[in-house]
């Protein structure tokens, strides 16, 4: 697998609809809205009044590139319109019930009390140090919130039973903070190669050491790849790829 640009979040979209039975080509109206969603973030995010970030995967910034209203704009676009997407899952032969439940599954992680909550809590404490239990609660919100709707999202596509929500959006939870503290020895190891790059947010690094934050992604990937156990055999290749994920090097 590639993870140039990633799309972790759609792909989990069409992995947990596969693994609950579902056919899916059902779930990509779901995988773009997911990844519409993604994308606004990473765009509001690099914005002056966020992070503030001139560069995004090597290149120039929304902002930088097209102008900070333009990039404004294009966000709000695109959280508009992944909601539209999402809409067309009926389209798509899934039923009404359950595209509805999608959408407002999506406007509840995406939102205040999901991704755009953590988001808040990283910016209330840009520039000082804080807990390790406070970084564990942003982090469960700006990053684990959107994978666990990307998941819950393609037991929707599949009209999964019931009893398979709970654990998989424990894999969510779990995967998400693996990967923000993935993101964070990543980083770390690059500003040790660009020493005048030192980025000043409190991060697992910065409060636990790079061993202690290694051991940590594992144990949260055990725990995502304990929680899809349920699903038998088709949860195998959701364990691959977390493991795969742990191991990724961009």
């Amino acid at each position: 697998l590639s993870y140039g640009g990633k799309r972790v979040r759609p792909l989990l979209t069409l992995l947990f609809c596969e693994a609950a039975g579902g056919d899916p080509a059902k779930a990509l109206p779901f995988a773009a809205g997911v990844e519409f969603v993604h994308t606004y973030s990473l765009i509001h995010d690099d914005l002056p009044c966020m992070d503030n970030d001139d560069m995004r995967r090597g290149k120039p910034s929304a902002h930088k590139r097209f102008g900070e209203a333009n990039a404004l704009l294009s966000g709000d676009a695109l959280l508009t319109h992944a909601f539209a997407a999402v809409s067309d899952g009926t389209k798509a032969g899934v039923s009404a019930e359950n595209t509805v439940r999608a959408v407002r599954e999506l406007s509840l992680l995406a939102g205040a009390p999901g991704m755009v909550g953590g988001q808040y809590i990283d910016l209330k404490y840009e520039g000082t140090d804080c807990a390790p239990d406070v970084l564990l609660q942003m982090d469960a919100l700006k990053t684990g919130a959107l994978i666990e709707a990307a998941c819950v999202l393609g037991l929707l596509a599949a009209d999964a039973d019931e009893s398979l929500f709970a654990p998989t959006r424990r894999f969510g939870r779990s995967l998400g903070l693996a990967f923000q503290i993935k993101d964070d020895l990543l980083e770390y190891e690059d500003e040790n190669e660009h020493s005048d790059e030192i980025n000043e947010k409190s991060t697992y690094i910065t409060l636990f050491g790079a061993e202690r934050a290694k051991a940590l992604a594992a144990d949260y990937t055990r725990q995502a790849v304990e929680a899809v156990s349920v699903f038998g055999a088709p949860g195998q290749t959701l364990s691959d790829f977390a493991c795969a994920l742990l191991k990724r090097n961009n």
